[in-house]
């Protein structure tokens, strides 16, 4: 399972991940292009690699995402191409990374009310996010999950996070705000904490089964 960043660049700027102004963005001739990272790939592949999952930054903000997707899923050896966004980018881009053979979504958000949305990015970008996820909800055969930060600014927001699970085929995780950088002065909220309000609201936390390649993560259910 390999993991590719494609670009450091984004178009929300959450509290957590990075100031407001000021950033000082990696030039693009010290990037890897896209031909190194397939390049790169190739080796990995050779190597036992299965998975590759693009990230960023915000992937979707380069250019020619869908062409990578392609050119990776034509590697002998690789089975998945998955991406991790922010979603605002996403329903227009969808049909051609879709064409290109990309099999899974992880979709960042951690609130679904769009002032906090706001003042946790510091952007007005709710309304695109949640069009990326029901357009990726909509498409045939991908795997949708939406992940979640809890940081005690969207303590309010993690039940109705984890109900989204209930009606809809998607996997909500709840994922650690890593105390280094600007994520330090945010308040922390444990596994535990996070799945004991998960009880609070849904009942006992019922244990299943962990799927190949899906990292570190330990998974529930709830009744119903």
């Amino acid at each position: 399972y390999l993991r590719v960043s494609v670009t450091d660049r984004c178009n929300l700027r959450c509290r957590y991940c990075m100031p407001e102004e000021g950033v000082e963005w990696v030039p693009h001739s010290a990037i890897l292009s896209y031909e190194q990272i397939v390049r790169l790939v190739g080796v990995a592949a050779q190597l036992g690699v299965e998975k590759v999952r693009l990230t960023g930054g915000e992937p979707l903000v380069r250019k020619g995402l869908a062409g990578l997707v392609r050119e990776i899923k034509h590697i002998h050896g690789i089975r998945t191409v998955c991406l991790t966004t922010n979603g605002l980018l996403l329903a227009d881009q969808l049909p051609a990374l879709l064409e290109a053979g990309l099999d899974g979504v992880n979709l960042s958000l951690d609130t679904l009310d769009k002032a906090q949305f706001a003042a946790l990015t510091r952007r007005d970008g709710l309304a695109q996010a949640m069009a990326g996820l029901e357009a990726a909800l909509a498409a045939p055969g991908l795997t949708v999950k939406v992940n979640c930060v809890p940081s005690g600014e969207n303590d309010g927001q993690l039940v109705p996070l984890a109900a989204l699970a209930k009606d809809r085929d998607l996997t909500v995780r709840f994922i650690e705000l890593m105390p280094i950088g600007l994520g330090s002065s945010l308040t922390r909220r444990t596994e535990q904490e996070v799945l004991a309000r998960l009880e609070e609201a849904f009942g006992p936390a019922i244990p299943c089964p962990q799927a190949t390649l899906s990292g570190p993560s330990r998974n529930v259910t709830f009744r119903g």
